[in-house]
């Protein structure tokens, strides 16, 4: 995957360099679409885990439209209609769904029911399980539920080095979706060195949309002297651009909206970059964009990666009840 060539700056005319691709991915359009089309289909409320996506306008605009959000299933009324999150949910949560006999439809992104699902074939195996993530994200809560007597969470280089592994010969790892490629790429490394026979996924379990942004940010840092990611704070692969950018010598910035742009970071800025995590809406950095062009970046530039055209199909729950609506694709 190779960045188109950028056009070069001339003299000081200032500039927006917009990342493609950016902003929601396949999973992200699936689990929105599925709230949106169960409130079509049966009507307010439908409750939904947590937050559907971790995007506060997503979640602010869906809870209008008559989803009412809560933290755990047992606030959702016995009988009722429930949502689970693109993030997934962990065996236990489906179990307390059904004691209370819910009528689930599951938005979990299929890329991390992959994960769940070799979490569950490596235990069945007999494997210690060493999962790189985010200990608070909701996505590596689940995967854990998976296999909670044989997995081990690791973060950083240095949790690898404190872990004690009951046989260091059966050994596998997954990764979060939503991780940064190259902080995960060095913790692999040293599990391999501490565990020479630790075995990953058939496929890396970072999904395309997360490394397709990441890989957008660092081709286009060389040109630029700031980067914008459109996102939310609990939104872990918004974040992991930030990082990305600073670890390319760029300064970057997570804002929610163009209103949390503080106008002294464009203070000496020729070109910004501008990009969105996979859970932020196209509207919001198409404000971002005429905010930058209000404060004189009349240049615009549109830097495309790869296209994306990715297709995941329905949960079963709504495709049986609305069978013409078979398959939802990025957007």
């Amino acid at each position: 995957m190779t960045l188109k060539p950028i056009a070069a700056n001339p003299g000081s005319e200032k500039k927006v360099y917009l990342l493609k691709p950016r902003g929601f991915c396949a999973g992200v359009v699936r689990a929105i679409d599925v709230v949106k089309i169960a409130l079509d289909l049966y009507g307010p409320p439908v409750y939904v885990r947590k937050e559907i996506v971790h995007n506060k306008h997503v979640v602010d605009e869906l809870r209008q439209a008559g989803a009412i959000f809560v933290e755990e299933i047992a606030e959702v009324p016995a009988g009722a209609r429930a949502i689970f999150s693109a993030h997934g949910v962990a065996p236990e949560v489906r179990r307390e769904a059904a004691a209370r006999r819910l009528e689930i439809i599951d938005a979990t992104c299929p890329l991390v029911t992959k994960v769940h699902l070799e979490a569950a074939r490596f235990a069945r195996d007999g494997y210690s399980i060493v999962l790189i993530g985010h200990s608070h994200h909701d996505e590596v809560i689940g995967t854990l539920g998976e296999a909670p007597d044989s997995s081990y969470l690791v973060e950083t280089v240095d949790d690898v080095d404190r872990l004690e592994l009951p046989d260091p010969a059966r050994v596998r790892y997954l990764t979060q979706t939503t991780l940064s490629l190259d902080e995960t790429r060095h913790i692999i490394i040293r599990l391999k060195e501490r565990y020479p026979l630790i075995e990953g996924p058939p496929a890396q379990d970072i999904c395309y949309a997360t490394e397709n942004r990441q890989m957008a940010v660092k081709g286009v840092a060389e040109y630029c002297d700031l980067l914008l990611v459109v996102g939310s704070q609990n939104s872990s692969n918004s974040k992991r651009l930030v990082e990305v950018s600073a670890n390319a010598g760029v300064r970057a910035y997570l804002v929610n909206d163009y209103e949390e742009v503080d106008s002294a970071w464009l203070d000496g800025v020729l070109n910004v970059a501008v990009t969105a995590g996979a859970s932020a809406p196209e509207n919001l950095v198409e404000e971002l964009v005429a905010f930058l062009r209000d404060r004189g970046f009349h240049r615009l530039e549109e830097v495309e990666l790869i296209d994306e055209d990715v297709r995941f199909s329905l949960p079963p729950e709504l495709a049986r009840t609305a069978p013409g609506l078979t398959t939802i694709s990025a957007r």
